[in-house]
């Protein structure tokens, strides 16, 4: 894995230009290498993943079951799963109140929004209504906000349930949860294993079936990342594409709020209901939000070779050295399989890539130290009573902050001081328009990119805590696609040896600017033909319904 502080001379040794080159991907090798035999990932019998949505809203409409009752199921099954996964920093006590409501509009025969009755967890750096909002930090620990984050209140006005906050790293400064305040959240595929981060909870959540869909935020690969570790479907839109009003400000050039779902059906369904301009924020994009679910067709529709044409780009830099080689055998056997489905996959360089890492730790950090000033102890933030003023601020950041988020202050305002600005700030922005630049050449030649979502699987709780340039260097697949404001559909392709029941695998696509329709036809496709593999942990297979 490349490190943030390499030679530069040998970055630039790294990016030599590769023409094109053109290969087949099949092989006589089995389409996923190092497989566990598992019931969780050779189910011959499985179906694709359903709508869960979908489903819901059908059994409302055709009075099979009640609001009510799917709340209490999810309420169960959460107090059952929740001492094992830690998802949740708190849980919404008015769940069975507003799933009461939903019933209602349903004997009045009133119109439902295409989210009701669908239980939606919400990341804790999400504003939420009179609900606790902490950003995984002690600062804001009793932080209760006025307002809902717009993207919250648009799934609210959709009819969406919102059943609690997800845990993550302290503001999402972090890649594996255990950077939270709070509690260390464990992974539904074996509980000794770190979720990915910073948005574990959320994703970790949809896993365990603890709600249906939740909301993350991705600044470096937070929704990504987490979706690869879990084996659910994760998307970040594009920079603009949803309102960042009401998200707890890290980097704020980065930040996105994204999508988790058990289906890629699910998380587009998500996207369209948050998706849209919003005049209180001066950053959201005001293109057209096309109807996501019209790319949502039947397995029984499709033809032997739907994606015929698709022009694919797999990533040469994402296999090289320090990448896992069960991993990488996930990711060709993906590619094979778009081959059969009709795509043109060819090797594709992007000569800066490996730029990206220093660059995006450069920014995002002297972002940062920028719009985490506000918390003082005055202005927000839990105070510490002291005689000076100087000392109230200080002794509230000291006490309230963690150690994470204090170095990364700290890395972001050296990068800005007077003497370095231009050796490090500058030259950061430089390189992320390289990078820019490396991705819209790719993508002229190319209808989509892939690579793995991450370089190895979920590895174990405490493994690199004490390991800040390790657990950096595993960001390496995803920064530079926020570096480059793009979308990217991460969904579960395989699975490799570890934990109970295997470990699974994230291929991630990455599209054009506000593509996102592309990316969710594609991966849809992907996923319903996908044979014999059913994205379940061992947590729900041993006996809790899902």
């Amino acid at each position: 894995m490349l490190s943030t502080v390499q030679n530069p001379r040998f970055l630039l040794r790294q990016c030599r230009h590769f023409p094109p080159k053109r290969r087949r991907f099949h092989s006589s090798t089995p389409l996923f290498l190092s497989q566990p035999q598992t019931l969780a990932s050779t189910d011959l019998s499985s179906s694709p993943p359903q709508s869960q949505i979908l489903t819901i809203r059908d059994n409302l409409l055709n009075r099979r079951t009640t609001a009510v009752e799917l709340a209490q199921l999810a309420l169960t099954r959460l107090r059952i799963t929740e001492p094992q996964i830690h998802s949740f920093i708190s849980v919404s006590e008015t769940v069975l109140r507003e799933a009461e409501e939903i019933d209602g509009k349903i004997a009045r025969n009133e119109e439902l929004g295409p989210l009701a009755g669908v239980f939606v967890g919400v990341k804790d750096n999400i504003c939420t209504a009179d609900m606790p909002s902490t950003g995984g930090s002690r600062i804001l620990e009793n932080y209760r906000p006025p307002f809902d984050a717009t993207a919250v209140k648009r799934v609210k006005d959709c009819g969406g349930i919102v059943v609690g906050k997800t845990n993550l790293d302290e503001f999402g400064m972090g890649s594996t949860t255990e950077g939270s305040a709070f509690q260390v959240t464990a992974n539904p595929w074996d509980v000794s294993r770190v979720p990915g981060g910073s948005s574990g909870g959320s994703a970790a959540a949809v896993s365990a079936r603890q709600c249906v869909v939740s909301l993350g935020s991705d600044t470096g690969g937070s929704v990504r990342q987490p979706a690869s570790f879990c084996g659910v479907v994760g998307l970040k839109p594009t920079y603009g594409r949803v309102s960042r009003f009401g998200l707890m400000a890290y980097a704020s050039s980065l930040d996105v709020i994204g999508c988790f779902g058990s289906s890629v059906a699910d998380t587009g369904i998500l996207l369209h209901a948050i998706a849209g301009y919003d005049r209180l924020d001066s950053t959201s994009s005001k293109h057209e939000v096309p109807n996501y679910t019209s790319q949502f067709m039947s397995i029984s529709s499709l033809e032997s070779k739907p994606l015929k044409g698709l022009r694919v780009g797999l990533i040469r830099e994402t296999l090289d050295d320090g990448v896992d080689k069960a991993v990488v055998s996930s990711i060709v056997g993906a590619a094979s399989h778009l081959e059969e489905l009709g795509c043109t996959v060819t090797e594709v360089s992007l000569p800066s890539f490996s730029l990206g890492l220093p660059a995006y730790y450069i920014l995002a950090s002297s972002e940062s130290s920028s719009n985490l000033s506000r918390y003082d102890g005055v202005r927000y933030g839990s105070q510490v009573g002291a005689d000076r003023l100087n000392s109230l601020y200080g002794d509230s950041r000291a006490k309230g902050f963690g150690p994470e988020v204090k170095m990364r202050i700290l890395m972001g305002t050296y990068a800005l001081s007077a003497g370095y600005y231009d050796a490090y700030y500058k030259r950061a922005q430089q390189v992320r328009t390289l990078v820019q630049k490396s991705f819209k050449a790719a993508l002229n030649e190319n209808d989509i990119l892939i690579s793995p979502a991450a370089p190895s699987p979920a590895y174990s709780i405490g493994e690199k805590k004490n390991d800040p340039l390790a657990m950096y260097a595993g960001d390496i697949m995803t920064v530079n696609v926020n570096l480059a404001g793009l979308p990217a559909l991460v969904l579960p392709c395989g699975f490799v040896e570890g934990g109970p029941a295997g470990l699974p695998v994230g291929l991630q696509m990455i599209g054009a600017a506000f593509d996102e329709e592309k990316l969710l036809k594609v991966g849809h496709i992907f996923e319903q033909m996908l044979k014999g593999y059913k994205f379940i942990p061992p947590l729900l297979a041993d006996g809790i319904a899902c």
